[in-house]
C-alpha cells in the first residue's frame, strides 16, 4: 500500500476504512494511577510542563513510603496498572538528584525505579508500567522482572525538530535514532511495548506517516508493539510554545485513522479522552483504547486535563455501540511467559481475567462477596437452533449490555423448556478419601507427600463407617448417596465394586451416584478389562449413575497444563459413552476459571453435545468456578484467582442455549456460588441446584466459605425468595417419593464423621501404577 495516498483521501472515508479494521466491539481502558518518581529531566523540551528543575526544600524524588500509598489507593479503588512516570536520566544534569540517589544507596534513577516498581508489585499488587525514557539493553534486562510492560513514546521521526528552534531542541534523548534504538532494543528483549507519536509540534503528515511506517517496521520484526498513541499536543502556560496552534479534531482524526490503516487491524491504537472535549469522535477514526484512566491520581503530564468520568467514558462508548472493558498494562496477546518475567507472571495471571482483560472485579468463588453486579431484564439476544465454535467463543466474550442479552435469552429458553420449577435432590457427599497418586494442579483436596501443606490429615474411611453415614442419610430423607474420593495407590477395581456392594447391603434402595471417570477407568485398568465390562460389573453391583467430575475442561491443551498425568479427553468420553451403553446414566461437569478461556469452553460445550446426541446419557450439566485460594497451581502463580462473576453467570447461560435441546438441565453450585450467586444463575438459564449435600469437603478443602449442607428448607425459601417453584427430585430427575421428601424436613443433625488415618488401613502400593493419557504418551 502507497501510504502517501492517505493524505489526500477524505476524512470521512478513511475513518469508515479504520473503524472497519477496528473489527472488536470491546473499547479498552486501564484502571491505573499515575506515580511521578521524579520531576527532574535533562531534557528541555518546548511544550513539557512536567519536568521541572529542583526546588530549594523539595525531594527530587518521592520515597518509596509515597509511592507506596499511592499504589495503595489505586488498588483500594480498583485499579490494576501502577503507570511509573519520571523524567529521563536526571542525575546526568542535576547534582540535587545524584546526592538523593546516592543517600537511597542508588547510582542511577533507574536502579531506584526497579526498587519502587518490585516494592509496588509485591506489597501493593498493581502491575507497573514503567516510562523511564531511552534505555540501553542492559536497562531493559534490569527493568523487565519488575514490570508487566514498558513504554516510550517515539513522538517523531523527524530530525529537524531537534534543530536549533525545533521543540526538542537542547534534548538529547529526543533524537528520533535513540528513541528507535530503544524500541528496537525493547524488541530484542521481548517487552511488550507502548509506543506512539505527538502532533502538532511542527511535524507534518508525510513524517507522521513516517514515524508511523518505523514503528510497523520494528513490530513487524519482534511483535513486541502492544498499543501506539496518537496524542494531540495541547499549549501549556510557561512554555515556549504556549502560543503554537494545537492541532484541530479533524487533524486528529486524520492521523488516528492514517495510523489504523497503516499499522492494520492486530496493533491496538489508543487516544488519550482528556485531551478532546468531543472524546466519542475518536472511536469514529478507529481506536480501540482510552489508555490509563485514574481514579485517584491526575495526569501528571497534562495536569490541566482531567481524566473523563468513566460512565461518561462508557456512555461515549456505548453511543456507537461498542463496550468498554478494564484491561492490564499489558495486552492480552502479550499475557504469556515468552512476553512477561516469571516474577511478574503469577501476578498478571492474578488480576486477569479469561480474556486476558483485567477482572471486572474481586469476587471469586466460594467467597462471600455480593455479586458485583445484578442479572436484569434486557432484550433477549438472538439465538440460533445450534451454535459452533465460534459463535460460542464470541457469546462467552460478552460483555455489558450483550452479556445482559445472552442472560436474557438463556432465560427464556429455560422457562420454555423447564418453566418456573427448581428441582434439587436430598443426597450426601461421601469423599471416602484424601489420598491420591494423581497430580492435579487445581485440587486442594487430594493429600499426599506432595500437598503436606493443605488442610488435613490423610485418611480413608472403611467400609463400615461409609455404610452408616448412607444410613443416616436414608434416616435424614435422601434418594441418593454420592461417592467421590481420590485414588490410593493400592486401589484396584474390586474396591470400588466392594464399595457398591456395601452400600446396597446396608441401604438397599439409594441410589448410589458414585465415581468420576478417572476412577472408573483406573479401576477397570487395574482388573486389566474393557470400560464396558468393568462398568456393567458396577451396575451389577448396584451402581446407579455416574458424576461427570474429572472431566475439568474437555480440551488436552488445557488438560496439559491442569492435569497432565490425568485422562484425555478422549478418554472422559469413552468412559460415558461406556457407562451410557450399559444402561447408565451420568452427568457432564466443567471446571473453568484457571488455565483456560472461552474457546476451551466452547470445545468443551461441543463434546459434551456431541457425546449426548450419540448416547443420550447425561442428565444435567453442572458448571464449577475454580475455586482458587488453596490450589496448588494458584499458589505457584500458574492460575487466574477463579473465573469473574460475569464470566461464571456466561458460562451458565451459554450452555444453556449451546446444549439445547440435547441437555435440558443446567445446575449452578451452592457450594460455589453462595445464596447471592445462585439467585443471579436462577436468570441466566439455571433450573437445578444440585444436591443438600450434607457434607462437602472438596470445596472447602479449596477455600469456599460457604456451608457443608443446605438442608430441604433453607434450599425452597432460597427458590422461593428468587420467585421459582421448587421441587425435589430424584437423580435421574422424577420426582422424590412423599415418604422421602417428609423425611428430609426437619432431619435430626448428623453425627460427627469419622475419617480415620489412612495407614490404619494397612494397604500396600502396588510396585507399578497404572497412569493414563498423556503420562502414557510421554513413556512412549
Amino acid at each position: 500500500m502507497d501510504v502517501r495516498a492517505l493524505l489526500d483521501a477524505p476524512l470521512e472515508e478513511l475513518c469508515a476504512e479504520a473503524c472497519s479494521l477496528r473489527g472488536d466491539r470491546l473499547i479498552t481502558y486501564s484502571p491505573k494511577v499515575f506515580i511521578p518518581l521524579t520531576k527532574l529531566c535533562r531534557d528541555v523540551c518546548h511544550y513539557c510542563t512536567f519536568a521541572q528543575p529542583p526546588r530549594r526544600g523539595e525531594r527530587a524524588f518521592l520515597t518509596l513510603d509515597e509511592v507506596l500509598a499511592i499504589a495503595r489507593a489505586g488498588a483500594s479503588a480498583g485499579c490494576r496498572e501502577a503507570l511509573f512516570t519520571l523524567g529521563d536520566k536526571p542525575e546526568l544534569r542535576y547534582r540535587a538528584a545524584r546526592e538523593e540517589l546516592a543517600a537511597l544507596g542508588c547510582a542511577t534513577t533507574l536502579e531506584y525505579l526497579t526498587r519502587a516498581a518490585r516494592a509496588v508489585l509485591d506489597e501493593a499488587g498493581l502491575l507497573p508500567h514503567l516510562n523511564p525514557g531511552v534505555l540501553t539493553a542492559a536497562d531493559l534486562a534490569a527493568l523487565r522482572p519488575v514490570s508487566a510492560s514498558m513504554g516510550l513514546m517515539l513522538e517523531t521521526t523527524s530530525e529537524r525538530l531537534s534543530a536549533r528552534g525545533g521543540p526538542h531542541f537542547g534534548s538529547p534523548d529526543k533524537r528520533p535514532a535513540a528513541r528507535l534504538e530503544t524500541l528496537r532494543l525493547a524488541g530484542e528483549a521481548r517487552v511488550p511495548f507502548t509506543t506512539g507519536i505527538l502532533i502538532g509540534i511542527g511535524e507534518t503528515r508525510e513524517e507522521r506517516l513516517d514515524a508511523l511506517l518505523a514503528i510497523r517496521e520494528l513490530d513487524e520484526r519482534y511483535g513486541h508493539v502492544q498499543e501506539v498513541i496518537v496524542q494531540n499536543f495541547r499549549a501549556k502556560p510557561r512554555t515556549k510554545m504556549a502560543a503554537a496552534p494545537e492541532p484541530s479534531l479533524e487533524d486528529h482524526l486524520w492521523t488516528i485513522a492514517a495510523a489504523r490503516i497503516v499499522l492494520g487491524p492486530d496493533r491496538h491504537l489508543q487516544a488519550p479522552p482528556n485531551l478532546t472535549a468531543d472524546f466519542a469522535r475518536l472511536l469514529d477514526a478507529g481506536i480501540d483504547d482510552w489508555g490509563g484512566v485514574s481514579p485517584v491520581t491526575i495526569d501528571h503530564v497534562n495536569p490541566e486535563a482531567p481524566w473523563p468520568e468513566l460512565e461518561l467514558l462508557r456512555d461515549a462508548t456505548r453511543s456507537r455501540g461498542l463496550e468498554l472493558v478494564p484491561r492490564l498494562p499489558v495486552y492480552p496477546e502479550w499475557v504469556d511467559g515468552a512476553w512477561v518475567d516469571p516474577s511478574v507472571m503469577p501476578h498478571v495471571l492474578r488480576a486477569s481475567d479469561s480474556l486476558g482483560l483485567s477482572r471486572e472485579d474481586d469476587w471469586a468463588p466460594g467467597e462471600s462477596r455480593r455479586p458485583p453486579f445484578a442479572v436484569r431484564d434486557a432484550l433477549p439476544l438472538d439465538s440460533r437452533d445450534e451454535f459452533g465454535e465460534e459463535e460460542l467463543v464470541r457469546l462467552f466474550r460478552a460483555r455489558g449490555e450483550e452479556r445482559q442479552r445472552v442472560f436474557a435469552a438463556a432465560d427464556r429458553l429455560r422457562r420454555e423448556v423447564c418453566g418456573d420449577e427448581v428441582s434439587y435432590v436430598v443426597t450426601r457427599n461421601i469423599q471416602y478419601t484424601n489420598v491420591c497418586y494423581f497430580r492435579c494442579g487445581f485440587c486442594a483436596f487430594s493429600k499426599g507427600k506432595l500437598a503436606a501443606n493443605l488442610r488435613g490429615a490423610p485418611y480413608l474411611v472403611p467400609h463400615g463407617e461409609i455404610a452408616r453415614r448412607v444410613e443416616e442419610a436414608w434416616a435424614r430423607g435422601a434418594t441418593e448417596v454420592c461417592l467421590q474420593g481420590g485414588i490410593h495407590p493400592a486401589f484396584t477395581g474390586d474396591y470400588y465394586l466392594s464399595v457398591v456392594r456395601e452400600i446396597k447391603d446396608a441401604v438397599p434402595a439409594i441410589h448410589v451416584h458414585a465415581f468420576s471417570a478417572l476412577e472408573v477407568w483406573q479401576g477397570a485398568a487395574t482388573l486389566d478389562l474393557d470400560l464396558t465390562e468393568y462398568l456393567a460389573r458396577l451396575r451389577d453391583a448396584g451402581l446407579s449413575s455416574l458424576p461427570g467430575t474429572a472431566a475439568e475442561i474437555l480440551d488436552d491443551e488445557v488438560r496439559r497444563v491442569i492435569c497432565p498425568d490425568k485422562i484425555t479427553t478422549g478418554q472422559w468420553l469413552e468412559v460415558h459413552d461406556a457407562a451410557h451403553r450399559v444402561g447408565l446414566r451420568s452427568n457432564v461437569t466443567m471446571m473453568f476459571g484457571h488455565a483456560d478461556g472461552p474457546r476451551s469452553w466452547a470445545r468443551h460445550l461441543l463434546r459434551a453435545r456431541e457425546q449426548q446426541m450419540q448416547s443420550g446419557g447425561f442428565t444435567e450439566f453442572v458448571p464449577l468456578p475454580f475455586i482458587h485460594m488453596e490450589a496448588p497451581m494458584w499458589l505457584r502463580g500458574r492460575a487466574r484467582s477463579g473465573p469473574t462473576f460475569g464470566e461464571t453467570l456466561l458460562v451458565h447461560a451459554v450452555a444453556r442455549l449451546a446444549l439445547h435441546p440435547w441437555i435440558t438441565n443446567i445446575q449452578a453450585s451452592w457450594v460455589k456460588l453462595g445464596p447471592d450467586g445462585v439467585a443471579a444463575a436462577l436468570r441466566a438459564g439455571v433450573n437445578d441446584l444440585g444436591g443438600t449435600l450434607m457434607n462437602e469437603s472438596i470445596s472447602r478443602a479449596a477455600g469456599a466459605e460457604f456451608g457443608q449442607e443446605m438442608p430441604p428448607d433453607a434450599m425452597e425459601a432460597l427458590i422461593r425468595a428468587n420467585g421459582r417453584i421448587p421441587r425435589q427430585r430424584t437423580t435421574l430427575y422424577g420426582d422424590a417419593p412423599p415418604e422421602r421428601v417428609a423425611a428430609s424436613f426437619g432431619a435430626a443433625p448428623l453425627a460427627e464423621p469419622w475419617n480415620p488415618p489412612v495407614q490404619d488401613a494397612g494397604l500396600k502400593a502396588p510396585p507399578r501404577l497404572v497412569r493414563p493419557g498423556f503420562a502414557v504418551a510421554r513413556a512412549r
